[in-house]
């Protein structure tokens, strides 16, 4: 077991689980698309924004609660979906699902992991949500749906940016495929990092085999190692709005669009009903050269009345990037990454500990700001970095 405390911030996890991770999981995990603008997009967004901090406040009773939709977060914050985190750590979706019930945080089931969502609901009081990757055909996704009403989600998640695959060279160039396929490249790769050969390959498969697709449609599916009876995209590119009014009208639950970035896609999102959206790229993973969520921010709050859940996602590795989000009109913030650092680090204590890095941020930022909750904070406490202008008494 790692000694935790010697990492003090998300990026030591990081540097830890890089050496850590076989060079094709460690791709798959820390790469982007492309060349990778997008993903270098949403990390250096937050550098661009600094804080305008007030002083002399009382600022002694800090809280980071949260309140959505009847259901109190011990932060406005959530484990965002990540598909095949089996790679990274053994049982990695349960890991996941039991840090964040602990934590009080929302987590989101991802529709590519491999721990059945049922076993997660019953094994947690916590009521997870679930990410779909859905087709554009009704006759498969309501079966989904009725599996996921009967599991009692709350709260389903459709990714509506993953039309068709993207161009990951960087994992093209690493032999690792979607689902995965063993090559002697891979198996160099494994004898190379021989604790994640033992602790993670080696333990799954003797314990269970090969992990299957457990959440991809209305049951289980296939090993990773082969492709769903439909493809894993099929018909994804035939999603469309008439498509998730039918969803609107059969799915009783809350519905959340993830993967919205341009104002008129939130507009929509309202006008067919859903209950919030997620501006995200997808971890900078689908369309390169992408503007970052950070920066689609503002508009898409501005495009969606007041009070409407507007959640973000794509690079936040700080309890200040947390802030930025929220002064700027963000409801939840989700990270991906980080959780995974945390798991290939230390496990299911390494996950815990990049949520406590980010609370501890969080509450000393607070202080620092002059505010007590992250809910004070407005857009005015930011400016743009390098942004000189004299006010307009003293030009």
């Amino acid at each position: 077991m790692a000694a935790l405390h010697h990492y003090l911030s998300i990026a030591d996890l990081e540097r830890a689980a890089r050496k850590r991770l076989p060079a094709c999981v460690r791709g798959y995990v820390c790469g982007g698309t492309e060349d990778g603008v997008s993903l270098q997009q949403s990390l250096q967004a937050f550098s661009r924004l600094g804080f305008v901090p007030r002083g002399l406040r009382h600022v002694a009773q800090r809280s980071t609660a949260t309140t959505l939709w009847g259901q109190t977060y011990a932060m406005p914050m959530g484990f965002a979906p990540t598909g095949f985190a089996a790679i990274v750590m053994k049982d990695c979706d349960a890991a996941l699902a039991k840090v964040a019930q602990a934590q009080s945080l929302p987590f989101i089931i991802s529709g590519a992991s491999t721990v059945p969502l049922e076993q997660l609901q019953n094994a947690h009081d916590q009521r997870c949500w679930y990410q779909a990757y859905l087709p554009g055909n009704m006759a498969r996704i309501l079966p989904l749906l009725q599996r996921l009403e009967r599991a009692q989600i709350p709260v389903l998640v459709v990714t509506i940016d993953t039309c068709v695959g993207a161009n990951r060279e960087n994992l093209q160039r690493l032999r690792f495929t979607v689902p995965f396929r063993p090559s002697w490249t891979l198996l160099l790769d494994g004898l190379r990092h021989p604790r994640w050969s033992c602790d993670v390959f080696l333990r799954t498969v003797l314990s269970q085999g090969v992990p299957r697709f457990a959440n991809l449609a209305h049951e289980a599916g296939p090993a990773i190692t082969a492709d769903p009876p439909h493809g894993f995209r099929g018909e994804r590119d035939q999603l469309d709005w008439d498509c998730i009014d039918q969803i609107r009208a059969a799915w009783k639950g809350k519905l959340v669009l993830k993967g919205v970035m341009h104002p008129e896609d939130a507009r929509l999102a309202v006008a067919h009903g859903a209950d919030a959206v997620i501006v995200s790229t997808h971890g900078g993973r689908q369309l390169d050269a992408c503007i970052s969520p950070l920066q689609a921010l503002p508009e898409i709050r501005q495009a969606v009345p007041a009070g409407y859940p507007v959640f973000i996602d794509g690079g936040f590795r700080r309890g200040s990037d947390v802030l930025k989000a929220m002064a700027l009109g963000a409801d939840l913030v989700f990270t991906g990454r980080p959780q995974l650092f945390g798991a290939a680090v230390a496990g299911e204590a390494g996950i815990a500990h990049a949520v406590q890095l980010f609370r501890q941020e969080l509450m000393t930022n607070l202080a620092l700001l002059g505010v007590n909750r992250p809910q004070e904070l407005t857009a005015d406490c930011l400016r743009i970095q390098g942004d000189f202008s004299l006010p307009p008494s003293q030009r």
